[in-house]
């Protein structure tokens, strides 16, 4: 008779792998008793038990978990560590046991049983000797042997309805978080790849310059009359020579400020014109001789 104290932590470890299980395990129980423990091993991909299912059963004796409980598989297969009966090899099972061990590790150490058998500890001598000298003869006669007595019709409910869970839960869609008020785009609304910047706000107002301020400055000179007449003047005009100002030149006389400064500088010339022209706006000032 297995102790409360054992009973208690059987409970626990069942509970724990059925909410959750390991990969490709899972685990019955009975309703009479609580100790009638069986676990259901899906064959792993890639080896000969692939397809298939395996019952393993459990006893737990009075020293659990003290000593390991007897594990045995209720499904036949052909494994060379496993023997006719169902009794299984594995050294978990018998010197290498701790009481820290429990079901779920039992069972994960079998499953990898089935995925690295060991030839040289047979317990089944045929399947021993095939998977060490003809290992093509020992897959062969496992994969028969599972899909004779471990492959039915449909799988275990226990592995249909977590099948059907992992689906649900994979269809799930998070819900997606409305935008805010202020975030929210118009349906009409142009989709722009590039925001252009806010517009600066408009500087102080200025007046254009008259284009009359850039004409060429006209030249005065006073031409010979004859003697007696009064004197008359010639007034010549003509285009400033061709600028050779650089791009950057250019761009600054064609701003505001650059247009301002040739106006400015128009004057200034037309008023040393006007000023030289005065002191010397005589014949006899200028040495000249009336004809």
């Amino acid at each position: 008779m297995v102790n409360t104290q054992a009973v208690r932590r059987v409970i626990r470890e069942v509970a724990a792998l059925r909410n959750n299980p390991p990969e490709g395990i899972r685990v019955v129980t009975s309703e009479e008793n609580m100790l009638d423990i069986t676990g259901i091993i899906a064959g792993p991909t890639g080896t000969p038990y692939e397809g298939g299912y395996f019952w393993v059963e459990f006893q737990f004796g009075d020293e659990f978990p003290a000593a390991p409980p007897k594990c045995r598989f209720v499904t036949r297969i052909f494994h060379p560590n496993v023997s006719k009966s169902g009794e299984i090899c594995v050294n978990t099972l018998k010197k290498d046991w701790k009481a820290s061990f429990g079901i779920e590790h039992i069972l994960v150490t079998v499953k990898c049983l089935l995925i690295y058998p060991n030839g040289e500890s047979a317990l089944d001598e045929e399947a021993g000797k095939l998977i060490l000298e003809r290992y093509e003869d020992f897959a062969r006669q496992a994969k028969l042997m599972t899909s004779i007595h471990a492959t039915p019709k449909r799988p275990p409910p226990e592995f249909v309805e977590a099948a059907k869970q992992d689906s649900e839960k994979s269809m799930e869609v998070e819900p997606l978080i409305p935008l805010a008020p202020s975030a929210q785009v118009p349906v009409n609304a142009p989709q722009l790849d590039y925001v252009p910047p806010p517009s600066p706000a408009p500087s102080q107002a200025f007046s254009p310059v008259p284009q009359a301020a850039f004409s060429p400055v006209p030249h005065v000179y006073r031409t010979p009359t004859p003697r007696g007449s009064p004197d008359r003047l010639a007034v010549i005009s003509y285009p400033p020579p061709p600028s050779r100002s650089s791009t950057s030149d250019r761009a600054r006389s064609s701003s505001p400020m650059g247009l301002i400064e040739q106006k400015r500088l128009a004057r200034i010339a037309l008023a040393e014109k006007l000023e030289r022209d005065k002191r010397w706006g005589g014949p006899k000032r200028r040495g000249l001789r009336r004809l």
